[in-house]
């Protein structure tokens, strides 16, 4: 068994003693496929049995399917143990039982907001994958949770992946080198200086087997729309980008501009293929049309101004990528002297690639550039630029392009040492409140159109 510790200091006098405490993992309903990615490597600070509480039913199995075949696997095989228990008062009693100390949440998230706020309630970390809201009330419910979290000292903290693509690290850091950057325009809300777009699809492939989504993936009084689901993404890399280390104060700091919302038709036979059911449950059928497609309010696009900047962002939900392709990213910073691009298309073999093109081009220009990237080639060796007809493409070694799914031991390693260190920095619990705080308002701003 793998065991390792975070510390808690206990005093006795003028003296501090230090008590150690396993880092035990609880899993709570797991209905979503990442809270399953989160397992898929070990740590050397969490003890290899995990608590599970949840229902019996097709969401728990596919959860612990998914843990078999990562500890079964011939590359980097896992050990954890589940420990399950399947009753319908599963909550009430991991609440009672207090078997582990950080719950990891990825399920449903119409239940997701009120397991975070009652867990934090009774004394546990939370890391919870994204959105920890999907309405105005559950936002209530999370500043009450995370006031309740710092004054018990727990850590409240959404899996935020994306941070840990090299593209967007890449993009980041070159936004803070004024030299060949320059500063962040304000832009407009017709030219926004941030635009990020995501295209995402329903059916796809997960660990090398096409996922099966639960049906009410689809109901979006229980996932969410898309304008307060995948956009929680987007809305953070423009925070953790645009203002790297910035509290965000989400009162004054954020200004909505407009916000729309709109649906993805999915077919009974599309329908049954996503979800192995013949029968489209009762609560799906309130987004019947005629022809009985189910509608999925699935798509969103917010323009809003964040500390004066303009920016947009917009998802997408189509149902199956193109044979060779895959979800889809989109992202540029527009400065003063150039502007930071991630585009993803066919051009790019749907990878994502990070390009530099100059507002002017000089060779003064292009040296400083490279000043720039030598620097960063330090930590990241093996960085070099290719010149193109706009600028330059970034090309970047292989060993840095990890996927989607890496990014979850990577975010979680993160958390770890927070846990760790007993502490997050202080723009963490701001920021996460400004972006739900955005996601939220956009979505009551679309729903009244």
């Amino acid at each position: 068994m793998r065991i390792a510790c975070f510390f808690i200091a206990v005093f006795f006098g003028n003296h501090a003693l230090v008590a150690q405490q396993p880092v035990r993992l609880i899993t709570l309903d797991p209905g979503h496929f990442h809270a399953a990615l989160v397992q898929k490597s070990m740590y050397p600070q969490v003890d290899s049995v995990v608590y599970v509480y949840a229902k019996k039913g097709d969401d728990l199995q596919m959860h612990l399917d998914k843990i078999n075949a990562y500890n079964a696997s011939t590359l980097s095989p896992t050990h954890w143990k589940e420990t399950v228990y399947t009753g319908d008062d599963y909550l009430a009693k991991m609440l009672s039982e207090k078997k582990g100390n950080v719950v990891v949440l990825a399920g449903n998230n119409q239940l997701k907001t009120d397991y975070i706020l009652q867990s934090v309630q009774a004394g546990f970390h939370v890391f919870s994958d994204k959105p920890m809201v999907i309405n105005e009330k559950g936002f209530e419910q999370l500043k009450k949770a995370f006031a309740i979290a710092e004054k018990k000292k727990l850590l409240l903290y959404d899996i935020m992946t994306e941070r840990y693509e090299i593209t967007t690290i890449l993009q980041r850091e070159l936004s803070m080198q004024t030299s060949v950057f320059g500063k962040l325009q304000n832009g407009t809300e017709a030219e926004p200086a941030v635009t990020k777009e995501s295209v995402h699809h329903f059916y796809k492939y997960v660990s090398g087997a096409v996922i099966t989504r639960p049906a009410w993936f689809l109901d979006v009084e229980q996932e969410g729309e898309g304008i307060v689901d995948v956009t929680t993404h987007l809305v953070d890399l423009v925070q953790w980008e645009c203002f790297p280390g910035q509290v965000i104060d989400y009162k004054n700091d954020i200004q909505l501009s407009s916000a729309r919302s709109w649906g993805t038709l999915i077919s009974k036979d599309r329908f049954t293929e996503l979800t192995k059911l013949n029968t489209i449950p009762d609560y799906l059928k309130k987004y019947l049309d005629a022809q009985n497609n189910i509608q999925v309010l699935s798509n969103g696009e917010i323009n809003y101004i964040i500390k004066g900047v303009h920016a947009k962002i917009s998802v997408i939900w189509n149902y199956k990528a193109p044979e060779g392709t895959g979800d889809t990213h989109y992202s540029i910073m527009r400065g003063t002297k150039s502007n930071l691009i991630i585009r993803q298309g066919a051009e790019q073999l749907y990878k994502p690639s990070l390009y530099i093109e100059p507002v002017i081009a000089s060779k003064e220009y292009e040296a400083e550039l490279q000043k720039v990237i030598d620097k960063i080639a330090k930590e990241y060796p093996g960085i070099r630029l290719q010149k193109n007809e706009k600028g330059w493409e970034v090309l970047i070694p292989e060993q840095f392009k990890e996927g989607h799914e890496s990014h979850f031991a990577r975010v979680t390693e993160k958390y770890l040492g927070y846990l760790a260190n007993h502490s997050m920095p202080a723009w963490e619990v701001p920021n996460m409140l400004a972006k739900y705080y955005t996601t939220t308002q956009a979505q009551k701003m679309a729903s009244k159109k």
